[in-house]
């Protein structure tokens, strides 16, 4: 059964939430982001965030690394910067790029890991003079509109993630003039975990399809047979009614549900220097309908969720 979430709390302030897409994307005005938001504007962001998947919130520009940190532990516990990468920072993941970037291609944040992130925040800081947008597609809009033959498929479907996936574009190297890291660097550990396909939303209740680049197969499929379903699987995800693309500027603030979304950094501004910089508010453990959790195959990512545990 799906949770109906609290809209009235959005009537409570100065806050204004506009919504940009039907199916998924609003913009959040009338508030300043940071360490020192009262519990009521903190808990409308976090319903705003639940109804539409992904909030932008422009020229937040009094931003830093420190109050980035500060306002993402308003939502939740944070995970360190990354499993494997290490870009000098316990909890800020730094993207910079002058050319290609290891994300255009759609993908769920670090669902190789059993825990997958709840939200991610992210922080533009260098945009170019054009391009470098980031497109979002809602997962749980995805899932509702398969026809029912495909969702009794999905609603038992399990695959494996692993950050050891096979994408050309994803880590090549010679189109990127400072390439932040390799792919020997994001696979010196290796990762896999098996996750229920459709997945139950802790907070919403709702059924969401867990897919994009992490995905290396499903069970109970062949190598040409899982390529195949999984085209067909991501072919419906990103149809454009179901997604929402975000034009940058210095300052913007966009803020998604990990748990619902998969998104797509697009890279088409030629040699200009773009950086964002995410912190990620950690997740729980994944729940088929049947009510099984996700199982872990290789690799121990329990540091990455530990991290507050680990420095007191």
């Amino acid at each position: 059964m799906t949770i109906q979430l609290d809209r009235q709390t959005q009537q409570n302030t100065d806050i204004t939430v506009t919504k940009l897409g039907s199916r998924i994307g609003a913009r959040i005005e009338g508030v300043r982001l940071g360490g020192d938001l009262d519990a009521d504007t903190v808990a409308q962001i976090r319903t705003a965030i639940l109804e539409h998947k992904v909030v932008f919130f422009p020229a937040q520009d009094h931003l830093d690394d420190a109050q980035q940190i500060a306002f993402g532990e308003l939502l939740g516990p944070l995970t360190t910067a990354h499993p494997t990468v290490n870009t000098g920072s316990a909890r800020v993941l730094a993207l910079k790029a002058t050319k290609g970037m290891a994300a255009n291609s759609w993908h769920t944040d670090v669902t190789f890991v059993d825990q997958v992130p709840a939200f991610s925040i992210l922080r533009g800081v260098t945009i170019p003079a054009y391009g470098g947008s980031t497109n979002w597609a809602n997962t749980v809009t995805a899932y509702d509109a398969l026809p029912a033959p495909l969702k009794a498929l999905v609603d038992q479907l399990w695959a494996v993630h692993s950050n050891d996936y096979d994408y050309a574009n994803s880590f090549d190297t010679e189109d990127q003039s400072n390439p932040q890291y390799t792919r020997e660097e994001f696979t010196r550990e290796i990762y896999k975990t098996e996750h229920p396909v459709v997945r139950i939303h802790p907070e919403t209740g709702e059924r969401a399809l867990v897919l994009g680049h992490f995905v290396q197969k499903f069970q109970g499929f062949n190598s040409k047979e899982s390529a195949a379903l999984f085209n067909l699987l991501q072919d419906r995800v990103t149809k454009l009614e179901n997604t929402i693309r975000w034009n940058w500027t210095p300052g913007d603030v966009a803020i998604w549900d990990n748990r619902a979304t998969q998104h797509y950094a697009v890279a088409d501004f030629d040699t200009q220097t773009r950086e964002v910089r995410r912190i990620t508010v950690s997740g729980d453990v994944p729940v088929s309908i049947d009510g099984r959790s996700s199982r872990v195959l290789e690799g121990d990512a329990s540091v990455y969720n530990r991290l507050d545990e680990l420095i007191r």
